[in-house]
């Protein structure tokens, strides 16, 4: 198995087996953002009860009243196995606290694995596994309702540009009207579940910084998504005064994308803390669309892929330019498109944005895209490779489906071997076969 899937898209079972490949993509200028890629293996039954009844509150299961939620921030059973069709995401399924605090531990293990590995590197974190996911439901809700507010208050005064870069959510203000039962209600047992929820947020975020390790917080389900970005926009507040050590990720498929970018980085222009990011398409196009399909609200989905690719270039633009007048944003361009990649190079070129400013950043999944990877690395911009490691039994479900993602591999495979060939076949009619300098 080691030397077989598992060694394409796993780095190995634990921090110190990790470490010689690690040491081989650093000597090829190639760092590494680090994933602890364990999951529960649950039947879709089990996952499905335990996200129904972690996704509902007390007050509801007792009195009901989960109807009142708007339908995309509703638990709804036919989609409570939030893993159906996705392939590369990582999904956590809440047990109890004690399993929180397991999944905390186990980042801050990560944390420390990449601080005592490589230099400049990343850990990769998910919300989902730090607490209650009513909490980031409820949550997002509000955000939701409290934009509609302000954009709607703002419209009214002829403001509307001005909205969303007005909306500071303060707990104070929101014990008001319709918004006050999505917060208020909770049993004394949850408001100590969200408490520690933040709590192990703010450990973990601590951790890095003493590391000097950046945190990559994953994004996720549309209806987790403004909570996650919310409290991710908050620990980046408190944490990247001085250099960008929290980093959002924005799923550029999503209609919102641009305007959830331009809102965020325009916030750290005003308050003076660095803008740190990861862009993504996004992982979860599939369920995203069904789901909205089936329960009846508008699909948050770009209508194409054409349509995420102009939001993916239009997002980074916006931040490739404010990198050029600030020098406070970075940005990692998670992409295995060999077109965005040459879109960022050409534009870091127009802007002035040279490499050795480690401002933009290159992502590529480990066993993936190595022809784009490694030149990169050996051109000396910054580029790392999301390193999955884990034991061989705990890591078979993210394995199971990287195998369906990659029934396409062979192509890519013997794409890379023919790009290989042809680089061979030019230097031996150039009589430079053993030279790096052509």
């Amino acid at each position: 198995m080691k030397m077989t899937f598992y060694g394409q898209f796993v780095a190995g079972e634990d921090q110190e087996a990790i470490k010689p490949l690690i040491r081989r993509n650093q000597a090829f200028g190639v760092g590494a953002v680090l994933d602890y890629s364990v999951e529960e293996d649950l039947s879709a039954e089990e996952a499905e009860r335990k996200e129904l009844d972690s996704c509902t509150s007390a007050a509801e299961k007792e009195m009901g009243g989960a109807e009142q939620r708007e339908k995309q921030y509703r638990a709804h059973r036919g989609f409570g196995d939030r893993r159906g069709g996705v392939i590369s995401a990582r999904t956590y399924f809440y047990a109890d606290e004690a399993k929180c605090d397991q999944h905390m531990e186990t980042f801050l293990r990560c944390i420390d694995a990449s601080s005592g590995s490589s230099e400049d590197g990343f850990s990769a974190i998910k919300l989902t596994a730090l607490g209650r996911p009513q909490f980031l439901l409820q949550f997002s809700e509000v955000l939701v309702k409290w934009r509609r507010f302000f954009h709607q208050m703002a419209a009214e005064q002829g403001q509307a540009g001005r909205a969303a870069l007005e909306m500071k959510l303060e707990a104070e203000k929101l014990q008001t009207g319709q918004l006050e039962p999505l917060l208020s209600r909770f049993t004394e047992e949850e408001d100590l579940q969200m408490k520690r929820m933040l709590q192990r947020m703010d450990v973990l975020a601590k951790r890095a910084t003493e590391k000097g390790v950046r945190l990559m917080v994953d994004a996720e389900q549309s209806y987790f998504q403004p909570a996650i970005s919310r409290l991710t926009l908050e620990m980046q507040r408190r944490f990247n005064r001085d250099r960008a050590i929290i980093f959002n990720t924005y799923q550029c498929y999503l209609k919102e994308a641009y305007d959830n970018v331009t809102v965020d980085v325009e916030l750290s222009r005003r308050e003076g803390w660095h803008f740190g990011t990861k862009l993504v398409r996004g992982a979860y196009m599939e369920q995203e669309r069904e789901r909205a399909a089936q329960i009846g609200y508008e699909d948050p989905i770009n209508p194409t892929y054409e349509k995420t690719n102009e939001m993916y270039h239009r997002c980074l633009d916006y931040i490739l330019e404010e990198i050029k007048h600030s020098r406070k944003a970075n940005v990692m361009v998670a992409s295995h498109n060999e077109d965005t990649v040459k879109f960022t190079l050409r534009r870091m070129m127009e802007l002035g944005i040279h490499p050795s400013e480690k401002k933009v950043y290159f992502g590529q999944l480990l066993g993936m895209c190595d022809q784009i990877t490694f030149p990169l690395g050996q051109a000396g911009f910054p580029v790392y490779k999301y390193v999955p490691y884990g034991p061989v039994k705990e890591v078979l479900p993210y394995l199971s489906r990287r195998a369906q993602e990659n029934r396409g591999f062979v192509q890519r495979a013997n794409r890379e071997r023919d790009l290989l060939w042809r680089e061979v076949k030019r230097r031996l009619l150039a009589g430079s076969l053993f030279s790096p300098d052509h």
